[in-house]
């Protein structure tokens, strides 16, 4: 057994050689793959902040082309890209996940040289102090996202991004506009900034934005964003006073995920006010409907620039 050129395996047999490099084998059907790769590698990844640095438990997919010429991909080598550039970031951690994705994407197509582009994508739980209405600490759950394309030109073209998925509530405008009038009609309306009741949802948003190369996205403001644009952020625990003031302020400010959507993309453009106009944001809304057996969903992918015109 033998190691040929670009690490290719080979075996002599009664005078033969025998190529055992079977992803370098001519496919049977010619057909180019966009994405071969490996999903679900866990990974701890330091990253520093401005107060102090952080492990991630990150979860990673990786992906590159494949030609029509090739069997298959060496997968072997995406999962070596990430053993090597985690380590590294022991040593000197990154900082931020984006940039993380985006030093893994531009080593695959360097370890895969048949490749034409790479993607990777992780996902990390998050966890940020927060208080409730009336002041109590408490620490909540958040996921980081982030991706990175990479594709061969005269030099390695990049794209990243930066992302949050925020669990909080909504409060149905509809039914509280149903109500408002049948109470009215009843007469037994107390006056018209009262709050009336409706029925809610567990809402679940997510946000993508691009980070374009000498500018940057900070994940917590990202965060806020979304939590001001629901009807009110949820928490882990609530007492009761607590839990009153959060159901008090979601039916005062009453959205459908089409408002979630929204309120987001108007301040995004406000926050990202000097970010180029191709920059290109996703925002997507789930609601969980409490009186349906179905769920609600808006959803806009766009630029900066055509949102500002």
């Amino acid at each position: 057994m033998t190691l040929g050129l670009k690490g290719t395996l080979s075996l002599q047999r009664e005078g033969v050689t025998i190529d055992l490099d079977v992803q370098s084998w001519p496919a049977e059907l010619r057909f180019k793959l966009t994405r071969v790769g490996v999903t679900g590698v866990k990974k701890p990844v330091d990253v520093t902040r401005s107060d102090g640095t952080i492990t991630l438990t990150a979860n990673f997919d990786i992906y590159v082309d494949l030609p029509s010429t090739m069997k298959g991909s060496h997968l072997s080598r995406n999962l070596e890209v990430v053993n090597e550039i985690v380590e590294e970031s022991v040593r000197a951690p990154v900082s931020s996940l984006e940039d993380l994705c985006s030093d893994i994407a531009r080593r695959l197509l360097t370890r895969h040289e048949y490749a034409s582009c790479s993607e990777v994508k992780t996902k990390a739980d998050y966890f940020l102090e927060r208080q409730t209405p009336l002041g109590k600490k408490t620490t909540e759950h958040y996921l980081l996202m982030a991706t990175a394309h990479a594709r061969r030109d005269s030099d390695i073209a990049l794209l990243k991004s930066i992302g949050v998925e925020v669990v909080g509530m909504t409060a149905c405008p509809c039914a509280m506009e149903t109500i408002r009038h049948n109470l009215d009609l009843e007469g037994r309306l107390s006056g018209p900034d009262t709050p009336i009741i409706t029925h809610n949802q567990r809402n679940r948003t997510t946000l993508l934005i691009e980070v374009p190369e000498g500018f940057e996205v900070e994940a917590n403001d990202l965060i806020d964003m979304v939590e001001q644009s629901l009807s009110a952020p949820t928490y882990e625990i609530l007492k009761r006073a607590d839990e009153a003031e959060v159901v008090k302020r979601a039916h005062e400010e009453p959205r459908f995920v089409e408002d979630v959507v929204r309120e987001i993309l108007t301040r995004l453009l406000k926050r990202y006010a000097d970010f180029p106009d191709q920059t290109q944001v996703w925002v997507r809304s789930n609601s969980e409907e409490s009186i349906h057996k179905h769920n609600a969903e808006a959803e806009r992918i766009t630029t900066l620039g055509e949102l500002r015109k």
